[in-house]
Formats: C-alpha cells, structure tokens, sequence
C-alpha cells in the first residue's frame, strides 16, 4: 500500500496526504478526517525510515529514565510503544544518572545524534529545575511527568501524579481499621514522590487526631534491602508499630520479609501497605495492599502529548490519580494482649 493509494481512496493529492501523515496544520479539518480515514481503511503505514532519511524531521522520540527498578522500566517502555506504534513515531529509551553535571548537554547531545524529535522525563529526571531550563533554552520539545498534587504552572507541559492523595487514602486505610502506631519508610529523597508520599501519609494522621511521632519514619530508598533493614528497626522500638507503610511495594515487600523474619505473621501482628501495584505487590503472600499507579498508562498519556506538541497542537496538563487497591496484608490489630513478641 502507497501514499498514492491513500491518495486515490480519499479523493485528494498525494501531497495533502503528505501533509496529514507529517501532522502539518495547514489541512483543513474535513480533508484531514476523510484522509485518516482512508488511511485506516487501507491499513497504510509510512515508512518511517525513508521520511527521516529524506528530511530533518526524525519522527522518532526518546525515553529519558533514571530508575533501577525493571519492571517499572518494561512498564514504562510499554505505554511509549503503545503510544509511538498508534501514531507512528520510533522509540530510543535512555538511562542516565539525574544527579550529574551537564545531563542537559548530556540530552542535547542524545537527540541531536539520535535526529530526535522531542523527549519524555520521567522522574525524578523531569524533577530537576536547571535542566529543564536549559532543555528549553536548546529549544528541545520534551513533556515531563511529576509528582505533584495540583497541575503546575510553569508553562512546561506535563502528566502529573497525585501521589499525596494516595498515600493519604493508603494511611486512612490504616487508621480506619484502628490502627495508630503506623511506620511510614521513605523513598529516596531525590524524588519528590517521596516527599508527597510522606506529605500525604502526614496529612492523613493530623486529620484523624493521631500524633505524629518521628521514630516511627525512617529514613530509606526505594529498594527491598531498605524495607527490610527500616522494618527491622521499627520492630526494635519498645512500641513497635501495628502497622507499616511502605514508600513503595518493593520497600513494603522487604518489610513483610522483615516481619516474617521475626516470626510475625501479617496481616494479624502487623498489616503492611505498598505503593504502585507493582508485581512486588502481587507476588508477595500475602499480597499487597498498595495504590495503583499504572507507569504504562502515565507514559502512554505523557507519549502522546509529546507527539501532539511536536506536531504543533495545544495540550493541556493531564493528571493521573492512583488508586487505593486493598489486598490481604492489612487488617483491624490485634488486642495488645493477643499480639505475638517480636524476636
């Protein structure tokens, strides 16, 4: 199937079909609509590789990601191939260290060699401020995605995840079964999730009427070894929590092996909650309670604004909220008198 076939179909030049393919608003709306038509029905697919050899446009974007955690990577590579495969973009994916200087040289560089033509941030790489400034200055499309419990407004499009009112509605859980000694073991502190996690977590107590108490927040990163060792020293208090929130499910899965270590069983010596509805949150037994927030999704949408801003239309900031997920690692405590001793 040729452009001059979609042509034929729609009753137009090959040269507007061109335009419609290139996503150029000089078309007017009714020829646009019956060109994507014809090419729906003919099931056309430009090659890709011939437009990019041909001109300076590259229709190929990259995936910018500093996050060690691989099935949140495969999830994140879905949602930009969902997005890229429907409207005809490539995708390159790119690793970096967020953390060191010159990264926005560093991204410049990777589009300008890759002949890309914008790029997606993650966190907590669309988290830092000089960069994107730079990125912007080197006029570089990008979309961002941030953790964040209002829409921004700095201008620079983005997908922002209310991770503040899920932690909140994950701590509420908590205290809705009756506990009051709840661990909360944070995330690193280079994303700012963290800090809505925490900031969610925190609002929650102050509206129950439950005391905020320090020793029971524990410092950490978003790894198993973390959750285990933050658990363990929460385990050591002389009032031990009844409950522990994990900043996400990899940290609460090496609590619930904390717990299991020292012979407690979950969720009746202690309930335990994650963050993300990773597979950490299902494979764990019991599973997870935890907060779904679909990375492939949260791509897929911040993909597709990318693309829209390449092809010069307007987009708005889109949020995504996750959702409270309950599974079988959280219940009502136990009677102070009924609760095993921990070892």
């Amino acid at each position: 199937m040729t452009l001059d076939d979609v042509a034929a179909q729609a009753g137009v030049s090959a040269k507007t079909v061109s335009r419609v393919v290139n996503g150029e608003r000089s078309v007017r709306p009714d020829t646009r609509q019956r060109v994507l038509r014809a090419i729906e029905q003919l099931d056309y697919r430009p090659n890709l590789l011939a437009r990019g050899l041909s001109g300076s446009h590259a229709y190929t974007i990259g995936l910018v990601y500093d996050n060690p955690n691989a099935y949140y990577i495969i999830a994140m590579q879905q949602g930009a191939l969902t997005a890229c495969d429907a409207l005809n973009f490539g995708l390159q994916m790119r690793p970096c260290d967020s953390t060191v200087p010159g990264l926005a040289e560093d991204l410049r560089d990777f589009v300008h060699r890759s002949r890309l033509s914008g790029l997606v941030l993650t966190t907590p790489v669309s988290e830092r401020q000089a960069t994107l400034r730079k990125l912007a200055a080197y006029r570089i499309p990008f979309v961002r995605i941030v953790s964040a419990a209002k829409s921004p407004h700095d201008g620079i499009p983005c997908v922002y995840v209310d991770d503040r009112d899920a932690a909140y509605a994950i701590t509420a859980h908590l205290l809705q079964l009756g506990h009051v000694r709840i661990g909360f073991l944070r995330g690193g502190k280079q994303h700012h999730a963290s800090a809505e996690r925490l900031q969610g977590y925190q609002d929650a107590l102050r509206h129950y009427g439950v005391t905020l108490r320090k020793e029971l927040m524990i410092e950490g990163d978003y790894v198993f070894d973390d959750g285990f060792r933050g658990a363990r020293r929460l385990f050591e208090l002389a009032e031990p929590p009844t409950a522990i929130f994990g900043c996400n499910d990899e940290i609460a899965a090496g609590a619930l092996a904390a717990a299991q270590s020292t012979g407690l069983h979950v969720p009746y010596d202690v309930s335990i909650a994650g963050f993300e509805d990773s597979p950490f949150s299902r494979h764990s037994w019991p599973p997870l309670t935890t907060a779904r927030q679909r990375a492939d999704v949260i791509v897929e949408r911040a993909t597709r604004m990318l693309i829209a801003r390449i092809r010069g239309e307007h987009v708005d900031n889109e949020s995504f909220n996750p959702e409270l997920v309950v599974r079988g690692s959280t219940a009502p405590p136990r009677p102070k008198s009924r609760r095993r001793k921990r070892g």
